[in-house]
């Protein structure tokens, strides 16, 4: 392995560092501080220019290409689990680039019906002009759900910041009226203090709902601050996207997280109200907890892996270690393994 006494290694592992020491601070600002370098410029610039932070990445998106995407997901085919494919992008700001995300969704679909992989894909609103103009989103999301319809394939809208929750809820519904809810679902995210009136109004109307915790830095007015509430949250949320009233309107479920409190709290709510082990899927991110991944297959839980690729992976990476900052260590110790 190459010296670490150059200049170019001592500018990588500076904000690592810096993050660790935060880390053993206080979480809370840890988060903070990797949600700023998942959108500071500089730090994008860095890291994308130091080939040995591909290397790492790499643990945690399948690739840069859909090829890549496809080898991936039949390798987590082979192993009884599904894929949701995620083409990294997000918050464009031209509607050109808008409508190049478009297509390669449309290739993306395309070759999962070809490689007959057993897959879905999961896509931002940002990534397909939301901030740009609401219709352009909506006209590119039709566009992708007609192609998706036709071949029973499965798309979902990730959730972002707060300020999209209303504007993706409302392209959620007009789809909806063209469309039904079996080929698209949406996210809801257990640290915003809305989320249990959207949950109710999304069972009322037999949605497909994946629950997170929620991966944005948020002000205490809208979210949860603390931990222990946001999880409470997800709880009972959970229970209502698993319970009676979700059952008869049809809710099929998606719960994404790698908290084992959650994942027992879910499994253990689902046998103590007779819910068959294959009526929800368990989700989870590709290269995190890959041994409880397992385990939960081995038990006959339906699993999903939440595969992003393409060249886009900067942001979503810092972002996933904000989410969960002990994926640090993943992050440091594959750096190092040789």
């Amino acid at each position: 392995m190459k010296s670490l006494n150059s200049r170019p290694y001592l500018y990588f592992f500076a904000p690592l560092l810096i993050i660790i020491l935060l880390y053993f601070y206080a979480e809370r600002w840890l988060r903070a501080t990797l949600l700023y370098l998942s959108s500071a410029a500089w730090a994008r610039r860095l890291m994308t220019s130091f080939a040995p932070a591909w290397y790492v990445a790499s643990r945690f998106v399948a690739g840069e290409t859909i090829a890549d995407a496809m080898r991936v997901t039949g390798q987590l085919n082979q192993r009884g689990m599904l894929a949701t494919l995620d083409f990294l992008g997000e918050s464009v700001t031209d509607p050109i680039e808008a409508g190049a995300a478009r297509d390669e969704i449309l290739d993306l679909l395309d070759a999962i019906y070809r490689h007959r992989v057993g897959a879905g894909v999961s896509l931002k609103l940002s990534q397909l002009g939301v901030k740009i103009d609401p219709q352009l989103a909506l006209d590119n999301m039709r566009c992708i759900l007609r192609q998706a319809a036709r071949r029973r394939q499965f798309v979902r809208m990730d959730m972002e910041e707060s300020t999209l929750v209303d504007t993706t809820l409302e392209i959620f519904r007009a789809l909806n009226e063209d469309y039904g809810f079996e080929n698209t679902g949406v996210v809801i995210q257990s640290y915003l203090y809305r989320s249990e009136v959207d949950v109710q109004n999304l069972i009322a109307k037999g949605a497909s709902v994946r629950l997170c915790k929620g991966a944005y830095m948020e002000p205490p007015e809208i979210a949860y601050p603390d931990k222990k509430d946001t999880d409470a949250n997800f709880v009972r949320l959970m229970e209502m996207l698993l319970g009676p009233q979700a059952r008869e309107t049809g809710v099929r479920a998606a719960i994404a997280t790698h908290d084992e409190t959650m994942i027992d709290a879910t499994t253990t709510f689902a046998q103590q109200t007779d819910l068959p082990r294959d009526a929800f899927e368990l989700q989870m991110l590709f290269g995190v907890r890959r041994e409880l991944q397992e385990r939960l297959v081995s038990r006959g839980y339906k699993v999903r892996i939440y595969v992003p690729y393409g060249t886009a992976w900067y942001p979503y990476l810092m972002r996933r270690l904000a989410e969960r900052p002990a994926n640090l260590w993943f992050f440091i110790s594959n750096f190092f393994r040789r």
